[in-house]
């Protein structure tokens, strides 16, 4: 019994895998070759023709040449010359910022050295002197700050003769000494507040035209709608150009400022013992007058 189930699956798991073997046999059969094929001759392959050198003229030729970028010209004054309105106006301003910077500097450094070398021998001049009278006459009516000091000093003394408070003449005398030094500080400072003004403001100044010379970059990109670094690259380095002269115009101010500022120091020092040796010279009239009339009868003879 058992050998007949046996018999009996093998029987029909033979059965099962027949359709099987003969599917796989036919795909590995090679497909049967037509014998007209082997047969007829090859198809002729197409060669390409010689292309007809002579039917190229000048022009054809050059228009087959590749078309080059021309370079833009970087130099400065040819950005200049291609740049915005704005830009060239700010770059202008800037130019004459500079100039008027050196120019400061010229003058005021010939106005200092003048001015100190003139009240140092001033000073030189009156150090010996015993009172107003001497004082002014051994400078000799020079035009010198210790000059309009003792003038006003004589004025003084003048104006109070008969007035036997010493220490209201000399009050006097130091409020007249106060504003010739003040007079004379704000003329020698003049034109340092420009050079503040320019080393402050040239940097911004400069900004601007780089930011509206970039704007103007943008805009022409997107109308070109291209992004090549030919045609970014002029724009912008225009506006930079801008950014560029207000560094050159704000530099030198700050320092030109700062060096006159200590120059100014020095020379106002000057001043200063000036003042001090016009009232010495006033305290020892007035000690010597005992009263004032002397020394009012002094002020008159010395004009």
């Amino acid at each position: 019994m058992f050998r007949t189930v046996l018999k009996v699956l093998a029987a029909l798991t033979l059965l099962s895998l027949a359709p099987i073997v003969s599917a796989q046999q036919g795909a590995v059969s090679p497909a049967p070759q037509p014998a007209q094929a082997a047969s007829q001759p090859a198809a002729p392959v197409a060669t390409p023709a010689a292309p007809d050198l002579t039917a190229i003229t000048p022009d054809t030729a050059q228009a087959l040449k590749p078309t080059a970028i021309v370079p833009h010209d970087l130099s400065p004054w040819s950005m200049f010359l291609s740049a915005d309105v704005i830009v060239k106006a700010v770059m202008l301003g800037l130019a004459f910022a500079s100039l008027v910077t050196w120019t400061i500097f010229i003058g005021k450094s010939i106005e200092l050295s003048v001015a100190r070398r003139k009240l140092r021998r001033a000073l030189g001049q009156s150090a010996d002197a015993r009172s107003l009278a001497e004082a002014q006459f051994a400078l000799a009516a020079k035009d010198t700050v210790l000059s309009a000091l003792l003038s006003a000093a004589l004025r003084e003394a003048r104006l109070s003769a008969g007035i036997s408070s010493d220490s209201g003449i000399k009050e006097r005398a130091a409020s007249s000494f106060a504003e010739i030094s003040r007079a004379e500080a704000r003329r020698i400072r003049l034109g340092m507040g420009l050079l503040a003004t320019i080393g402050a403001t040239a940097p911004f100044v400069g900004l601007f035209g780089t930011v509206w010379g970039i704007m103007n970059s943008f805009i022409g990109i997107s109308k070109a709608q291209t992004t090549n670094l030919a045609v970014v690259a002029p724009g912008i380095a225009e506006a930079l150009l801008a950014t560029a002269i207000g560094l050159v115009a704000a530099i030198p101010a700050v320092i030109i400022y700062n060096h006159f500022a200590r120059q100014t120091k020095t020379y106002l020092e000057q001043v200063a013992r000036a003042s001090g040796a016009a009232g010495r010279l006033l305290s020892r009239d007035l000690d010597r007058t005992h009263g004032g009339a002397p020394l009012a009868r002094a002020a008159a003879a010395a004009e």
